[in-house]
């Protein structure tokens, strides 16, 4: 089975569900036609179907090594990063004044989905430099940007993310890695950071780092931490990479997926660094980062989740097992009830993460592109989707990836049917970029300072929704919603600790209606589609209300053991 780009979905959500001709309606945007964007979208899938998809499996098998201080990568992924390089796809959302493509992140969501379907180990290489391309345009001085920005979104060199260390992961506050001024406008980094996706490779010639650490005089916690960029090669007068820093990579991780991407530890000895942002003002200047990948990481839950829904559904259309009950079905065992039910489940699933994804870039590009009250209102439902997006959708491409090796089978647990790496590259979606759980504690904290404003925004385009529709599905939608409100209602006024006690069956419950609104605005606009809303809503969707009254328990059930009598 090969993969395919699923260029026709993306596109009928994109135009006939979201609207992406707002885009064209603002002077930012008014360039990115439905034209451009499909063409765009085609060469996406061209590079992602014939160039990334072979390197999958090659990067399973033979995973990135570090062999005397050098990291090999695994067969083809240098000649495959450079295709990616080369076709400026790293760059294709940059500012046109960075020498970017302007394009809007609505329409790098949707290339970025189809690399990562295709090999995910290495589209993680140019999501690490995007990010980083975003940190340095907002923060960074003009020099820092001269030095960069062009060689970062030409390709030529890639950037990386530096934060967790063994005694600080999702306590940031808690690192210690340390910087003191040379007195030049240069800093010495000093520490350890483990977790870095791509930290050392050998397919692009300079690695830039975005390294977190304290000043002398840093307060503790977040608020004393300052940001850096501190390259592997010190870029010389004519901003080509120099003499080494003094910076390597101790080690490469041995990890249950994502094997072709080289997860590094790394070791800053006085490494030379240049500050990013204003000093002690390191997380709002990587949060820029953390922003764009979450909304990236749940673009490769995503991806898993569609890579597995085709292969399974290949495989079951192959597979001849058993006596099939359905008269004049395929013989396979696509007509076995459990089979169609795991299968409807995936797809719809599936279909409902491409939605989410979609609408928070589609909230993200407005929010830039249009001013004022809109401008804010966009930010703020932008805001309000992004842990949804970032949770719900790895949490689905762990789903769909299970329920892909449960229609294998038998075949599904054997390595070489290839099932089984959708799911060991996809478990860790939900971990990275802030766990799930934080997620959640971000929506029901955070995301809801506002009073419920974006909440009640996003409940009343659901309700519209259902209005336009037949009972046998609207009703199922609304009453879905008078639940979530019940639900708002309880998370802004109950304590923290209760809030955050129901904050994942919250968002779970918040992501399966909003799946119900895109399927079914989906439906309206071609009929052919009510079956997938229908299966969704009167089936999946149902959940909503007992998560619901989950969400609203409060945090005494889950205090009501003490550790004795957990280790029972």
């Amino acid at each position: 089975m090969t993969y395919r780009a699923p260029i026709a979905e993306i596109e009928f959500m994109l135009n006939e569900v979201l609207g992406a001709d707002q885009l064209t309606q603002t002077t930012l945007f008014e360039d990115v036609t439905e034209d451009l964007r499909s063409a765009i979208l085609r060469e996406a899938a061209k590079l992602s179907e014939e160039v990334l998809a072979p390197l999958n499996v090659a990067g399973d098998l033979t995973p990135a090594k570090l062999e005397n201080g050098v990291t090999r990568c695994s067969p083809g992924f240098a000649d495959g990063y450079r295709a990616v390089a080369d076709g400026g796809w790293v760059g294709m959302a940059a500012k046109p004044e960075s020498g970017g493509m302007g394009l809007p992140m609505t329409l790098l969501v949707a290339v970025n989905e189809m690399m990562s379907s295709a090999c995910l180990s290495l589209a993680l290489n140019p999501l690490m430099t995007q990010g980083q391309i975003e940190a340095l345009e907002y923060h960074a001085s003009d020099e820092i940007k001269a030095v960069y920005l062009d060689k970062l979104i030409s390709g030529q060199w890639t950037g990386t993310m530096n934060l967790t260390e063994a005694q600080a992961g999702s306590d940031v506050g808690a690192l210690s890695t340390k910087a003191s001024d040379n007195g030049d406008g240069s800093f010495a980094i000093t520490g350890q950071k483990i977790f870095i996706s791509w930290g050392d490779h050998d397919v692009a010639e300079n690695i830039c780092h975005l390294v977190l650490a304290r000043l002398p005089d840093g307060a503790a916690g977040t608020r004393g931490i300052s940001l850096f960029i501190v390259p592997k090669f010190i870029p010389d007068e004519n901003g080509n990479p120099g003499v080494a820093n003094t910076l390597h990579a101790v080690s490469l991780e041995h990890k249950m997926g994502l094997h072709g991407s080289p997860t590094a530890v790394m070791a800053f000895d006085g490494a030379k660094g240049w500050m990013i942002g204003a000093e002690n003002g390191g997380m709002a200047a990587m949060f820029t980062m953390m922003n764009n990948a979450r909304l990236g990481v749940g673009i490769q839950g995503l991806s898993q989740a569609e890579a597995a829904f085709q292969k399974a559904l290949a495989y079951a259309g192959d597979r001849k097992q058993g006596k099939s009950l359905v008269e004049n079905g395929t013989g396979t065992i696509v007509d076995h009830a459990d089979v169609r039910r795991n299968l409807m489940t995936m797809k719809t699933l599936t279909l409902s993460a491409r939605a989410i994804c979609l609408d928070t870039a589609l909230s993200l590009d407005l929010s830039r592109a249009l001013d004022g009250a809109e401008a804010e209102k966009h930010k703020a439902r932008a805001a309000f989707l992004t842990p949804i997006a970032k949770a719900f959708s790895t949490d689905i491409g762990c789903q769909v990836a299970e329920l892909g090796v449960q229609v294998h089978g038998g075949m599904g647990y054997i390595e070489e049917a290839g099932a089984s790496q959708f799911y060991r590259d996809v478990r860790v979606t939900a971990i990275y970029e802030g766990t799930n759980g934080i997620q959640a504690m971000d929506l029901v904290g955070r995301k809801m300072k506002d009073g419920g404003t974006a909440a009640h925004a996003i409940l009343a385009e659901i309700t519209a929704t259902a209005a336009d529709a037949a009972p046998d599905v609207g009703n199922p939608l609304a009453a879905a919603v008078n639940s979530l409100t019940e639900a708002t209602q309880y998370m802004l006024q109950a304590d923290m600790n209760d809030r955050f006690a129901g904050a994942a069956p919250y968002l779970r419950a918040f992501a399966l209606a909003l799946a119900g609104h895109y399927l079914l605005k989906s439906a309206l606009k071609d009929p052919t589609r009510m079956p997938l809303a229908r299966f969704h809503i009167r089936q999946t969707m149902q959940q909503v209300d007992a998560l619901c009254s989950a969400a609203r328990e409060g945090a005494t059930t889950l205090y009501a053991l003490d550790m004795d009598g957990l280790a029972r």
